[in-house]
Parts: C-alpha cells; sequence; structure tokens
C-alpha cells in the first residue's frame, strides 16, 4: 500500500508467533554443552561464606557463561532452583615481581552470585 495511493483496502497479512519462554530456549542453548564444565568451583572467601547464610552462593564460572547456563547448571548439579545469578567480571590485580620486568598482571576471573529461596541450601562436602 503506497503511501498516497487512493487504495484504502489494507492487505491481511498472517503471522504466526512462535512462544519461546526464556526457560525453553536456555534448555535449548545447553541441550549440546556440559553444564558440568559451566561450574567451575565455589568460591571460598570471607565474604562469600557469610553470604551463604542468607542464601547467596558464589562460584567461579567461565568468561563465556552467561546467566541461563549458570542457572540450568545450578539446577543440575545441586538440585536447587535458583531464584536470580547476578555475575561479576574482576580484573586482575597489578602485582610486582621480583624480576627485571618489575610488574605482572594476574588474571581476570568471573564470579556468579547465586540466590536462592529461603530454606534451600547448596552443600558442597
Amino acid at each position: 500500500m503506497a503511501l498516497f495511493s487512493k487504495n484504502t483496502k489494507k492487505k491481511a497479512v498472517k503471522t504466526e508467533k512462535k512462544a519461546v519462554t526464556v526457560k525453553a530456549a536456555g534448555e535449548k542453548a545447553l541441550a549440546n554443552s556440559k553444564l558440568e564444565s559451566i561450574i567451575k568451583a565455589p568460591w571460598l572467601s570471607e565474604k562469600a561464606l557469610i553470604g551463604t547464610e542468607r542464601g547467596v552462593y558464589v562460584f567461579a564460572v567461565p568468561t563465556e557463561a552467561t546467566k541461563l547456563t549458570i542457572k540450568a547448571a545450578i539446577e543440575r548439579i545441586y538440585k536447587v532452583v535458583p531464584v536470580k545469578v547476578n555475575i561479576v567480571n574482576t580484573e586482575g590485580k597489578k602485582k610486582a615481581l621480583r624480576t627485571k620486568r618489575g610488574v605482572g598482571r594476574r588474571a581476570a576471573r568471573r564470579k556468579a552470585y547465586v540466590y536462592l529461596k529461603k530454606g534451600e541450601t547448596i552443600t558442597f562436602a
């Protein structure tokens, strides 16, 4: 239909919308990958251990991991459903070297904060 045409009939366009839920999209993307490799290890620091009392668990994850993949990995490995997942990229620290170069840099890492419902826990042992 042209903008200035005399034809005022509108053409009916048939469109089929496929409903894709977030969970279905996440499961489809994870069907081919191994979820066990998403969670590297629990992050054991003083701050992380204090958070476990409130239902917040911290894990080291690879840089390419997404919130959906982390959530699916936690569900499969620990058999609990996370309420929400936050991801933090930590910058590598500068450290003094005892060489001619003088200063080096530690590797950057990525953490995932996993929030659980009240009463649900994860045991690491």
